[in-house]
């Protein structure tokens, strides 16, 4: 597993939309209102800034609530250019805000789209590269009520018993099917009497006295040792990916602020702003 701090950063998201509409080549029209032409494009921007619970919608019904959005915002927005709204220093002042805004997210969007896959694997194993060894085992158990039939078992193995076949035959656990099996884990995964028992084995032996737990009296058996594994990189790519993007991001904002002054002349503003933006 990744250490704690790796794993937290990946589920930071950058506070903008990624996703841009992919406009069609044949721009056709799908709607008119009077003269006003919709076009295909200005479907596909509609769909893709529709809210979540939108776009958890099937495809055929978020073209439809798109379309359904886009039309009545055509209708009323020719109704608020007749009132002069548009003229408005607020309207001014917003629609500022909001072409910066998408111009922040543009950028962005041409910077995510310039990182090429080695620079994701690099990441990759540079954290692994960093992550403490910790063992684990591959161990099997046969799991019983008493002590005695644990004790039982452990004579039978003794004996030359197969462990795999006494745990398909005896063991009340869920793993018995799998003779046993409970395959690689490390330390802090199993309670504490069988975690101990497990790592003081060495590789192929099982315990010679039942061990106890709230679950009953086991019989372990340790199959393996190794090195703890690393997830592998193809199940770990979009948290990867996701780390280099915000890590762009920070690199993005620093780069800007070395060309410009930040200067907050609100006290309790300019300190929660540091406070905010210390880590970036």
């Amino acid at each position: 597993m990744f250490r704690p701090t790796f794993v937290a950063a990946a589920a930071l998201a950058v506070a903008v939309s990624f996703q841009a509409p992919a406009f069609a080549q044949d721009d056709a029209i799908v709607a008119k209102i009077g003269s006003v032409e919709i076009h295909q494009s200005d479907l596909d921007t509609a769909i893709a800034n529709l809210s979540q619970q939108y776009q958890q919608l099937p495809e055929d019904q978020r073209k439809i609530a798109a379309l359904s959005q886009l039309v009545d915002i055509k209708l009323v927005a020719k109704q608020a250019e007749q009132a002069g709204l548009q003229n408005s220093e607020d309207f001014k002042k917003r629609m500022a805000y909001l072409q910066e805004r998408e111009l922040h997210n543009a950028y962005l969007r041409d910077q995510f789209d310039k990182l090429k896959p080695e620079e994701v694997k690099a990441r990759y194993e540079k954290e692994v590269a960093s992550l403490p060894k910790e063992e684990e085992v591959h161990a099997r158990h046969i799991l019983v009520k008493t002590e005695d039939e644990a004790k039982e078992i452990i004579k039978q193995l003794d004996g030359g018993k197969d462990f795999v076949e006494l745990a398909k035959e005896k063991s009340e656990d869920s793993s018995k099917s799998d003779g046993g099996d409970l395959g690689y884990f490390t330390k802090g995964r199993m309670v504490p009497e069988f975690e101990q028992a497990a790592f003081t084995l060495g590789k192929g032996a099982y315990t010679k006295t039942p061990v106890k737990s709230q679950f009953g009296w086991h019989v372990i058996k340790v199959e393996d040792k190794r090195d703890a594994q690393p997830p592998a990189f193809d199940q770990v790519e979009p948290q990867v990916r996701q780390i280099v993007m915000q890590e762009k991001y920070s690199q993005i904002i620093e780069n800007a602020k070395k060309d410009q002054t930040v200067e907050i002349m609100d006290e309790t503003l300019r300190k929660g702003y540091e406070d905010m933006t210390k880590g970036e």
